[in-house]
């Protein structure tokens, strides 16, 4: 059943690896399919972090985002079902790996992704997608295929330079290939109060992109951590955890700043 309200595509973007990317992804997906909206995943990472931490066995998978991608494949042979009985999931493998240099040699490279979902997003309220930790051709699909980015950005001494250069490139892609991208928020993650480092970070993130930075801040949690070796959201695996609460103003954030 197609549905009411447009569909908002984000993207869960960050050059950099090891920020809470994957994990966004997948808690803010689950949390908002809690909350009764219809959400699909995108796993657009080789790594297949997103589909793993949502129960997806690699020995399950037949057709994946690289077969909807390069190969044609049908929509419906790419989706796969998962704990939430609103949240589906378009999982990776590491055929992905090789997606990009297929993808150079393809016509309108850029927005293959965008037009495959443009038949699909009527059904759904939210896509999430997980891009790889990279600025290469497969995070550029995604972005020209969203309305939104969501940045996650550790409480690190390299995170201003970093947020600066992701920055640059959202503006670059928002003039020449999709001028409706716009930055839904920035996400302070894996924060610990108790350093002064991350205190000052934070604190200097708030200062530099005022209007840009979620209230919500991700600590760091270990229950966080452990959950996707589980293959389940946070909110499955301890919901009342800090990571867990954590998670669930963040999906009620986002869902206000709609």
């Amino acid at each position: 059943m197609k549905r009411k309200k447009p569909c908002l595509i984000y993207s869960v973007v960050n050059q950099k690896g090891g920020v809470g990317k994957t994990t966004t992804a997948i808690n803010l997906a689950s949390y908002l399919s809690e909350f009764g909206q219809k959400v699909l995943l995108i796993d657009m990472d080789a790594q297949s972090n997103a589909s793993s931490g949502i129960g997806i066995k690699p020995e399950t998978i037949e057709r994946n985002i690289y077969h909807f991608l390069i190969e044609d494949a049908p929509f419906s042979e790419v989706l796969y079902p998962t704990a939430f009985e609103n949240l589906h999931i378009i999982p990776a493998t590491r055929d992905l790996s090789g997606a990009e240099v297929e993808m150079v040699g393809m016509v309108s490279r850029e927005t293959i992704l965008r037009d495959k979902l443009a038949a699909v997003r009527a059904y759904y309220d939210s896509i999430i997608i997980d891009c790889p930790p990279s600025l290469g051709l497969l995070t550029l699909n995604a972005l020209v295929a969203s309305d939104r980015t969501i940045i996650p950005v550790q409480c690190e001494y390299f995170a201003l330079e970093g947020i600066a250069s992701l920055l640059n490139t959202l503006t670059i892609v928002k003039e020449t290939l999709n001028p409706h991208l716009e930055i839904s928020g920035i996400v302070l993650t894996m924060y610990d109060k108790r350093t002064a480092l991350n205190r000052q970070v934070a604190e200097n993130v708030r200062h530099y992109f005022q209007g840009l930075i979620y209230e919500t801040i991700v600590p760091r949690n270990v229950r966080l951590s452990e959950a996707p070796s589980h293959g389940l959201p946070i909110s499955l695996y301890n919901g009342n955890s800090r990571g867990a609460i954590a998670y669930l103003n963040l999906a009620r954030e986002v869902g206000k700043r709609v």
